[in-house]
């Protein structure tokens, strides 16, 4: 019998009563469990383990740290990593984005993004603005800030009583449209919904539009076409609205570039929240990095009335700069785009044996494919097949680890995040395509799905 058979019954719970292997340590792209298998993270956990695990300079980073200080509050004292690791992301960032604020995740980081707009709104004489417009569907963090952005019922709507929610606008899933405008006619008309919202609410009322520059997880690495983000920014501009990215998994490299955002220039955001492969599992870490013209009259007024007591962990910080050392050390951000094209050329050929793939989307290693009963329609699978499930479970019985997510709103359609470690090779995708084919080959047999051989 295993050492995972033999483990006792536990105290801990999380989402659901399922139990997983007992994890032993991490390797580049692998993860072991106490019984020697090993799983390929062919999702970087959740879009986390940018530069892979183990790193041996982020450990020694960190353990250097630690025989100095591992805390220190930041009202008490001042430390070197976070000063350092402040200075090398604003380096990374669009012009004017050199005030740095840190916090543990990407919740607190999208929190902190709100509160910061609306106190910049207070300071500088705009109180009756305070709604923030987001798209659905979309995700921005489980606290309840955070949720209200987020365009998921099915996470939302126990909460609502306890929220105020946000306004919406639609995602642009324009590749489900059935219609004759060209790509670039389609980003552009949704990107004008946020300005048919705007008036709508009132301009005077709306402080911020958030948005993932390419979509996470509830939408599946959703690219929009490239007349979308800069008519976003005209209209923000129009009404003198802030743009607030969340970069929270498209930031760190994982795209191509080192923001999402980066691909659009002429786009520039006023805000940006990151974490997740900011410290890539290393340590919990994020931060929210803003325009200097947003900070200025806040701290005039009297000060952010905002803070986490770890914000600016030495120990953290240590590890955060030595994520982005590495990511420089070792090219990943333009590996992430070689390795990328790469990933998204052997997902778009499953096409060819799956009739029910239906898209591939997304950039660098932020790459996800959709499974629908009609390509031509694009009409979803059956829920009842709870393919975003069973998928994942095959190739977890494989030894590969993809991340999946109900497409349309959280309650129908399946897709799948396929985005494994910066630092991943070639003969590495050939093992995740490997282990995904004959995932899809059993799922397609018991589903009752066509495959072509």
């Amino acid at each position: 019998m295993t050492a995972t058979a033999l483990r006792p019954p536990s105290h801990l719970f999380y989402q659901t009563r399922q139990r997983r292997p007992m994890l032993d340590r991490g390797e580049g792209i692998y993860l072991y469990d106490v019984d020697g298998n090993a799983y390929l993270d062919g999702s970087s956990g959740a879009m986390v383990a940018n530069i892979g695990h183990s790193n041996p300079n982020v450990l020694n980073a960190m353990r250097r740290q630690m025989e100095k200080a591992t805390f220190g509050y930041r009202l008490h004292f001042e430390n070197e990593p976070a000063e350092r690791l402040a200075d090398e992301t604003v380096k990374r960032m669009p012009p004017g984005l050199d005030r740095v604020f840190f916090v543990s995740g990407g919740s607190e980081a999208v929190e902190s993004c709100i509160k910061l707009a609306r106190q910049y709104a207070l300071a500088v004489g705009q109180s009756e603005r305070w709604k923030v417009i987001s798209r659905f569907p979309s995700y921005h963090g489980s606290t309840l800030g955070a949720l209200s952005l987020t365009g998921m019922a099915t996470m939302s709507a126990p909460f609502a009583p306890m929220m105020r929610e946000m306004p919406k606008i639609p995602a642009p899933t324009w590749y489900l449209d059935q219609d004759d405008l060209t790509p670039e006619e389609r980003g552009l008309r949704y990107a004008n919904m946020l300005r048919d919202r705007i008036l709508q609410e009132g301009p005077q009322t709306v402080l911020a539009f958030i948005v993932e520059p390419v979509g996470g997880a509830s939408t599946g690495a959703l690219v929009a076409p490239d007349t979308y983000l800069p008519r976003i920014r005209e209209i923000c501009n129009e009404f003198g609205i802030l743009l607030i990215y969340d970069e929270v998994m498209t930031g760190a490299g994982r795209t191509g570039k080192f923001l999402g955002g980066d691909h659009w220039p002429d786009a520039p955001p006023d805000i940006v929240a990151l974490s997740k492969g900011f410290a890539a599992g290393y340590s919990p870490l994020g931060a929210m990095v803003a325009h200097r013209r947003l900070v200025e009259p806040v701290l005039n007024s009297g000060g952010f009335i905002h803070g986490y007591t770890y914000a600016g962990n030495p120990l953290a910080c240590a590890a955060g700069l030595a994520v982005l050392e590495e990511i420089d050390r070792l090219q990943l951000v333009d590996r992430a785009d070689r390795m990328g094209a790469i990933l998204k050329g052997r997902l778009e050929a499953l096409k060819q044996r799956y009739p029910f793939v239906g898209d591939v989307r997304g950039k660098g290693l932020l790459l996800a494919f959709e499974l629908v009963a009609d390509r031509d329609t694009m009409a979803p699978l059956p829920t009842e097949l709870n393919a975003y499930i069973d998928l994942v479970e095959e190739a977890y019985a494989r030894k590969l680890i993809i991340y999946s997510r109900r497409t349309r709103g959280g309650i129908a359609g399946d897709h799948f995040l396929v985005c494994p470690p910066m630092i991943i090779n070639e003969a590495q995708i050939d093992e995740i395509m490997e282990k995904l084919t004959a995932s899809l080959d059993a799922f397609a047999d018991k589903a009752g799905l066509e495959r072509l051989s």
